[in-house]
This record gives C-alpha cells, sequence and structure tokens, in this order.
C-alpha cells in the first residue's frame, strides 16, 4: 500500500483482508461437503460412522460397537444409541469425527446433517471472493426509523420449503440513483443493524439470493451510513450445502448496485 493511500482505501483494503480470512476458515463454510437430511428410519450416510434418523424433536444416532469412540461431542464419545436436540434455527450441534465436524441442524422443523471438512476441495480451491471496485460514490447516508414494536418478517430459503424469521426493528430511508427509498432493516442497535437486499445484478453479476450489508450505529438523528462496497455474499453463494434466507419482497431494489461482492461461481465475475 503506498503512503498516498487514503483512509477509504486503506478502509477497503482491512475489510477485504477480514472477508478473505473468513472464507479461508479451516471449518468455515467453505469446508462444506455435504448437507444430508434425515427421516425417521435409521439410515448409514456415506463416509459417516453410525445409523442416523430423526422424529419431530430430536436426532438419533446409534453407534455400533466397532465405531465406539469415533464421534464425540463436548469432548465425550458417542455409544450405544445418542440423542441430539439442535435448536430451530440456530447454530448446530458440533459432532467431531476427526478432523471433520457433523454439524447437526435443524431448520423449519427438519434436522439434518452438515459435513464440514478441513480439506474440502472447495476450501482448496478458494483464492479470492470476486468483487466490483470500490468506489465512494456507492456510500450514502440514510436514516434509520426504529417501529415502536419489533416484528418478524418471514421469508423462504435457498433450500425448497424452508422458511426463516427474522426480528425487524425499523426501515432506513435513503437516496440512491436519484430517488428515495427505503428498506427493511433487520437486528438491533445493540448486535447491530444489517439489511438483506437484491438488485438488478442479482443471478447476474451477484448472487440471485441476497446480499448482507451491515450499517453503521444510529447517530441520535437516525442516520446511518450504507456503504454497498461492503455488500457481502451469505454462505449460499459458495456452497450448496447451506440454508440462507432470500431477501424480504420489501428489499428488492430495482436498480444494478454495480458493488460489493459478486457470485463467486459466475464465469464472467470479475
Amino acid at each position: 500500500m503506498t503512503a498516498t493511500a487514503t483512509e477509504f482505501d486503506q478502509q477497503w483494503e482491512t475489510f477485504r483482508a477480514e472477508r478473505a480470512a473468513w472464507a479461508r476458515q479451516p471449518l468455515g463454510w467453505l469446508s462444506l461437503t455435504g448437507l444430508h437430511w434425515l427421516g425417521d428410519r435409521a439410515e448409514t450416510i456415506d463416509g459417516l460412522p453410525g445409523r442416523w434418523h430423526a422424529d419431530a424433536e430430536n436426532v438419533y444416532v446409534t453407534v455400533e460397537s466397532e465405531e465406539s469412540g469415533q464421534l464425540t461431542l463436548n469432548g465425550e464419545p458417542l455409544a450405544e444409541t445418542a440423542v441430539l436436540t439442535p435448536g430451530e434455527g440456530a447454530p448446530g450441534l458440533e459432532v467431531h469425527l476427526g478432523s471433520r465436524v457433523i454439524e447437526v441442524i435443524r431448520r423449519t422443523g427438519q434436522f439434518a446433517l452438515r459435513v464440514h471438512d478441513p480439506e474440502s476441495p472447495t476450501l482448496a480451491e478458494f483464492t479470492a471472493i470476486p468483487v466490483y471496485r470500490p468506489d465512494p460514490a456507492w456510500v450514502v447516508t440514510g436514516r434509520f426509523e426504529p417501529f415502536e414494536v419489533a416484528r418478524v418478517v418471514t421469508t423462504g430459503a435457498v433450500v425448497e420449503g424452508l422458511e426463516h424469521h427474522h426480528t425487524a426493528t425499523g426501515t432506513v430511508t435513503f437516496d440512491l440513483d436519484g430517488e428515495t427509498r427505503q428498506l427493511v432493516v433487520f437486528g438491533n442497535q445493540t448486535l447491530g443493524l444489517h439489511i438483506l437486499f437484491t438488485d438488478a445484478t442479482s443471478g447476474v453479476t451477484t448472487y440471485g439470493g441476497a446480499r448482507r450489508l451491515d450499517l453503521t450505529r444510529p447517530a441520535a438523528d437516525g442516520a446511518v451510513v450504507l456503504d454497498f462496497n461492503r455488500a457481502v455474499n451469505l454462505p449460499c453463494a459458495f456452497t450448496d450445502y447451506a440454508t440462507c434466507p432470500v431477501a424480504p419482497a420489501e428489499n428488492r431494489l430495482p436498480l444494478a448496485v454495480e458493488a460489493g461482492e459478486q457470485d463467486p461461481r459466475k464465469e464472467h465475475a470479475a
């Protein structure tokens, strides 16, 4: 980086380095090698010990004597028939198998196993997240207006039949491309506010389901900054084994937001 780099450039380089580190996590989203939905009949899954099934509330894994000790949860080996109860929509329970992790998840009342492998081909082949060239013109100021009472917004998911239930805490209004826009905001002012949105680039140069943009903490008058250069992909842009939400209908911008991350699986992304 040259001595003449601006603060905008410096912050951009730091942000991109953070995103690259996120993508390279040994057991992160790019390490996924499978997503296996469970039914009520015990079944074996290629490459995994045990026989797995689920009912309405729990996941069960039956471990044969010769497999004993291969699977561990919280450092304790699973033996005979173990009962696992992941939370709805929450991070999964992590069952360890050597260097791999079997993440036991619950989504819209259905249970699945998500397999993380630090030697996954997707992770090994990762070089960089394609991104539009940063441009300060895509940094705009908006105004956050909180709802009197937070409300739940339900969206679909990239997996058919699943739903996501988001806590919407307000709206953000801003001017972009000569018009006033308004989008629904999720999260809270303590942990952070963000939007999920699509635009005219979605499904073309950017991922079609949604991109995420974090907002700055609102000022006393509600002012926030939306830096669309920092619009990022959800995990489903990188892998077929995620269950990400799609953007709510209210957050579909009609213009092309040629800023932020592009679809890493599009050949023409640059």
